[in-house]
């Protein structure tokens, strides 16, 4: 069972809470950035060093980070907890809810396989990620892990519930957030005796930050003589929610050229595994699994793998439509070898509706892009059965909500 642990978590005071937390960052542009950085007592603000400094020295920019934030607690804008469990819920303004708890789980579990992942991992961003790390010592947004359903946790959040929330806000995209605090010696220890009764996370969000705290621990590690796995840096801040409070959405894919063909002759070379039904004007999103949307030269297909490949692709086991879009189309027809280092290809979220393809279609009659994907989202059983034999899925496959708030709650590791 991989270990899930308490911490003392620190949060913006009420009075701040309106002003300090922030979406993640790569929601916004730099513009969008620099304005945000103006505001006073925000969490971008504290680390306007890093993301707005014209400064090349980046060590002194993450120092003055760390030196912003000890100021922030120290004036009380910011409070650290004493050791504590927290019950984190979201409702959408659809009125969707998700569910879950924040705390910490362990570099161990990740590297021995009890936090399983699903997703390929960008070395370049986890060593940019793990220095940053290393240098300012906090985590600020949570990993989102999940697993198969547990009604003894269940029922323990319902009676949680009933307190008062130490934390009630409300976004911008109206989303409320509410947090509660769970210090008591022995609720801490009922949660702690039903988690042990899971037998594996799987990490839904957030492959590339678990990664690279895994390596700022290595790292550390490696310098620390004294070294014994209860240091702060072994732990990695996480949300842990079970798979009904989860919902997957497609990630689509945009390439920028046909390696050299025509639109019709990129067709042709399709014909090989798919079935083609021209859609025309009308955008079609995939029904299923083994089905893709296709927009190219002004128009919509549904792409239909034939059924000897999907045989064959299960016996492999690369029956996920990911994999069959790297294999049959990006590598045979479009020559693209490696997913990870290659510019020709780029990342398009999708929200499980038509949106996403009518996305795609922007992109594409933009002139950037040659044609554009759209992938029938993974499901749960799929994510499990990948993370399971340890298969890794291309980066951004999976586009999972919940959407976590960045410095809601944070992990110091000092």
């Amino acid at each position: 069972m991989p270990i899930f642990r308490p911490f003392r978590g620190v949060r913006p005071q009420n009075d701040f809470i309106d002003k300090f937390p922030t979406h993640p960052l790569d929601n916004f542009t730099q513009e969008e950035i620099n304005k945000k950085s103006q505001e006073d007592l925000s969490y971008i603000q504290m680390i306007k060093p890093y993301v707005v400094s014209k400064s090349k020295d980046i060590d002194r920019n993450l120092r003055k980070i760390r030196t912003n934030y000890e100021e922030l607690l120290d004036n009380k804008v910011l409070v650290q907890d004493s050791s504590s469990y927290y019950l984190y819920e979201q409702i959408l303004p659809n009125k969707t809810i998700f569910r879950g708890l924040l705390g910490l789980v362990s570099v161990e579990d990740f590297y021995n396989g009890k936090i399983k992942k699903h997703e390929s991992t960008l070395t370049e961003r986890k060593e940019k990620l793990a220095h940053y790390l290393e240098k300012v010592n906090i985590q600020a947004e949570p990993v989102l892990l999940t697993y198969n359903s547990n009604s003894k946790v269940e029922l323990l959040m319902n009676h949680e519930e009933k307190n008062v929330p130490v934390i009630n806000y409300v976004s911008e995209n109206g989303t409320r957030h509410k947090i509660w605090r769970i210090d008591n010696r022995l609720k801490m220890q009922q949660f702690k005796e039903v988690l042990e009764q899971i037998d594996s996370f799987y990490i839904a969000d957030g492959h590339h930050r678990i990664g690279s705290t895994a390596l700022n621990a290595k790292h550390l590690k490696e310098k620390n003589k004294k070294h014994n796995g209860s240091e702060p840096y072994n732990f990695v801040f996480s949300y842990i929610v079970s798979k009904e409070s989860i919902k997957i959405h497609d990630y689509n894919r945009l390439v920028k050229d046909l390696n050299g063909l025509t639109p019709q002759d990129f067709l042709k070379k399709l014909e090989k595994s798919f079935l083609i039904h021209e859609k025309g004007d009308n955008p079609y999103f995939p029904s299923q699994k083994f089905h893709f949307s296709l927009y190219l030269d002004g128009k919509f297909y549904s792409l239909h793998v034939k059924h000897e490949l999907r045989k064959e692709a299960h016996f492999e086991n690369l029956d996920l439509d990911h994999f069959l879009l790297e294999k049959y189309i990006f590598q045979e027809i479009l020559g693209i070898e490696n997913y990870k280092t290659t510019d020709k290809t780029t990342y398009i979220k999708g929200n499980s509706t038509v949106d996403g393809i009518l996305e795609l279609k922007k992109e594409v009659d933009s002139g950037e892009y040659a044609a554009g994907f759209g992938i029938y989202p993974v499901s749960f059983n799929d994510l499990v059965k990948v993370s399971d034999k340890n298969i890794k899925m291309p980066p951004k496959c999976t586009l999972i909500e919940p959407k976590l708030i960045t410095a809601l709650v944070m992990y110091d590791m000092k």
